[in-house]
């Protein structure tokens, strides 16, 4: 069975995927929504305001950030260039080692055969007809996936807990659907609470990280920040993506290899504050997963869905082990999905979870 689910959500990803990222754009912005709708601003009006004040802001940041990184992709060829020239005694120190192994294989092997003369190359093929209409396939299939992305995540943000009442009614008797509402609205407001206190961390680590390159003299140090800030939704992967993405641009920048380690240990430092003191701080347990199934989380949602599968992974996370800590069979998969040095209380806690649930 989760064999099929699994080849049902890869086969069909064109469609799982705006649907997935407008339930998790609705879950994170239903907070606002809802507390609009509590001054009596009807939801419908609330959702469509948020929505847009929300793409707004994404676009103005798309926007700001579109001329330096736009630069740099066009520097390209010339960063390549430069981070061969840089990286060339070492590459060449390398060859050095491959030349000495493939020598004492020649000794050791017996009277080598003639090699075969090299296949010709194939020839390359010409430009078809085809590249406008794979062109145009490919840009319909983004607008329609942003078009659904939206039209969803407007949906679900005007029809709120009312319309997860009347859709939990309709499977299940008035207990069951009470209780599976509570888990949805828990669900709700920890994944709405995880977003929010991730991302101010995330701009101020942001903040500090353009200072510190403004410090070191890197060029365009906003681009950078923003980046970091980013990148640093995805656990493990986004910082160490961060890190060797600004190695690198001080490996071009600059000539001495104090400043190249400079700019290095300076993020390490932030994003080490940032990792071991101020996210346990404002996050706390609802990130209290085992690294390794972060990990496996980010794998396979990266291997499914590409990138929007490795932002999904983390909130799918932090879901599941909220419903599984409000529901009875579910204490099993908390210790499952819990770190390796979970404390006795953890279990005492889980103990009296199953006793008042039953």
């Amino acid at each position: 069975m989760w064999g099929a689910v699994g080849l049902l959500l890869y086969v069909a990803h064109a469609a799982f995927v705006p649907l997935a990222m407008a339930l998790l754009f609705a879950l994170v912005l239903s907070g606002p929504v809802e507390a609009l709708h509590r001054h009596r601003v009807s939801r419908t009006v609330s959702a469509t305001l948020i929505l847009i004040a929300a793409l707004g802001l994404m676009s103005g940041l798309i926007n700001l950030m579109w001329t330096p990184t736009q630069a740099w992709l066009t520097r390209a060829p010339q960063t390549m260039a430069i981070i061969k020239q840089k990286v060339r005694p070492v590459a060449q120190f390398m060859n050095r080692i491959d030349e000495l192994r493939a020598s004492a294989a020649n000794l050791s092997a017996a009277h080598g055969r003639a090699s075969p003369a090299p296949a010709a190359a194939p020839a390359a093929p010409g430009p078809g007809d085809s590249a406008p209409i794979v062109f145009l396939d490919f840009t319909g299939g983004v607008l329609t996936a942003l078009l659904t992305f939206v039209i969803v995540t407007l949906f679900l943000l005007a029809g709120g807990p009312p319309m997860l009442a009347r859709m939990t009614a309709a499977f299940a008797d008035d207990l069951n659907a009470s209780h599976v509402l509570d888990v949805i609205e828990k669900v709700r407001k920890e994944v709405g609470r995880f977003y929010v206190t991730t991302a101010v961390i995330n701009l101020a680590m942001g903040c500090a990280i353009t200072l510190s390159m403004m410090a070191l003299n890197m060029p365009t140090p906003y681009l950078w920040g923003a980046l970091a800030a980013l990148l640093n939704f995805i656990p493990y992967a986004g910082p160490a993506a961060t890190l060797v993405v600004l190695s690198l641009v001080a490996v071009v920048s600059f000539d001495t290899l104090g400043h190249v380690l400079g700019v290095s240990s300076s993020y390490v430092l932030i994003a080490m504050i940032e990792g071991q003191l101020i996210q346990p701080l404002l996050v706390g347990r609802r990130l209290e997963v085992n690294p390794l199934l972060i990990f496996l989380a980010l794998w396979f949602g990266g291997l499914f869905w590409g990138i929007a599968g490795i932002v999904l992974a983390t909130p799918a996370l932090v879901a599941l082990k909220v419903v599984s800590e409000n529901t009875i069979a579910g204490h099993s998969i908390v210790r499952f999905l819990g770190p390796n040095n979970q404390s006795p209380d953890r279990d005492r806690k889980l103990e009296r979870l199953k006793r008042s649930l039953s």
